[in-house]
């Protein structure tokens, strides 16, 4: 038997993007049962063997985010447990990652956490994409490839013929990846200053740069209550902006982003497949798939080549 090709297992968080993934390696998706006992406890079976082989399993940590992960973790002690030779994580959306550091007294740094038990699941390497914080890479000590979701976005975008573009980082952590964009779309940069009053609600303040009679593009890695989101557009709008656009990376909505998408002034908000993202009636939302980003990556690991050129477009790189 040759068992150097890899396989490609999943859990329940997103099935469909790991199907993609199997088709664009060219193996089929592993067999294996990922249920839960009555009492709530994550149950898993691996229906192959799996010795001696190179396992990848597809599986973003977003909500239900504790289940999810619970499910990742039991599938790696599963294929360690069957003598898999590599455990890959495919991780293309990393729970928890807003809890890097400590930025107030007697708080977690929940990232590492998340990162230590996922090694001690048995996970042999990471495969991740556009994580909200840079340094959580340096939290393993197994190596993570970390990808980014600019170049799929970026070939929509050039499809959209875009002409006078602003590219607008909604709040001063998004500057970088609001800087990449700037630079592969040959376009002008501008900030929207924020305050956060709650976990779910912020106030835009003020715009540094020029908007008006512009095309906006807004940029970000993650949206879940789309109150930065929103709040940015309407000040960019207010600002004299003909048309705004926002594209994120991970698009988590909860009932009440889905309301104020639908009332917001954006006009098209440009996301990935990482997640599973829910429709928002009467607003115009384009998922994008990374099958083929993650699936290309899967194959260099396998065969031992080089993710690098994964980061370039047009011979630019798009490291954030």
């Amino acid at each position: 038997m040759d068992n150097s090709g890899p396989q490609v297992f999943t859990g329940n968080a997103n099935p469909v993007l790991a199907k993609e993934i199997a088709d664009y390696v060219g193996v089929p998706l592993g067999q294996a049962v990922v249920t839960s006992f009555p009492n709530g406890e994550t149950f898993v079976k691996i229906n192959e063997n799996i010795r001696e082989r190179d396992i990848y399993i597809v599986q973003p940590t977003a909500p239900p985010t504790n289940q999810n992960l619970m499910e990742l973790l039991i599938m790696i002690d599963a294929a360690r447990r069957a003598s898999a030779t590599r455990i890959t994580a495919v991780i293309p959306f990393y729970g928890y990652a807003r809890q890097d550091r400590k930025d107030q007294p007697r708080v977690p740094i929940t990232a590492k956490l998340v990162a230590n038990i996922l090694v001690a699941a048995g996970a042999n390497r990471i495969l991740c994409m556009d994580l909200h914080a840079q340094q959580i890479q340096g939290f393993f000590d197994i190596p993570v490839d970390h990808l980014y979701a600019a170049p799929v976005i970026y070939r929509y975008l050039a499809s959209l013929k875009l002409d006078n573009l602003t590219v607008v980082s909604p709040d001063v952590g998004g500057m970088k990846m609001a800087s990449a964009y700037s630079q592969l779309l040959h376009s002008e940069l501008a900030i929207v200053a924020k305050r956060r009053t709650s976990a779910t609600s912020v106030q835009s303040q003020y715009l540094v740069g020029d908007v008006e009679g512009k095309d906006v593009l807004m940029v970000d890695d993650l949206t879940e209550t789309a109150g930065t989101l929103t709040g940015a557009a309407a000040l960019v709008k207010e600002k004299g902006a003909k048309r705004v656009l926002a594209a994120v990376s991970h698009c988590l909505l909860n009932d009440m982003a889905i309301q104020r998408l639908k009332d917001s002034c954006i006009d098209e908000l440009i996301t990935t497949n990482s997640t599973v993202v829910k429709p928002v009636p009467g607003f115009k939302l384009t998922v994008l798939s990374i099958a083929s980003t993650l699936g290309e990556a899967i194959k260099r690991i396998n065969g031992g080549e080089s993710v690098s050129s994964l980061f370039e477009i047009n011979g630019k790189g798009v490291k954030n």
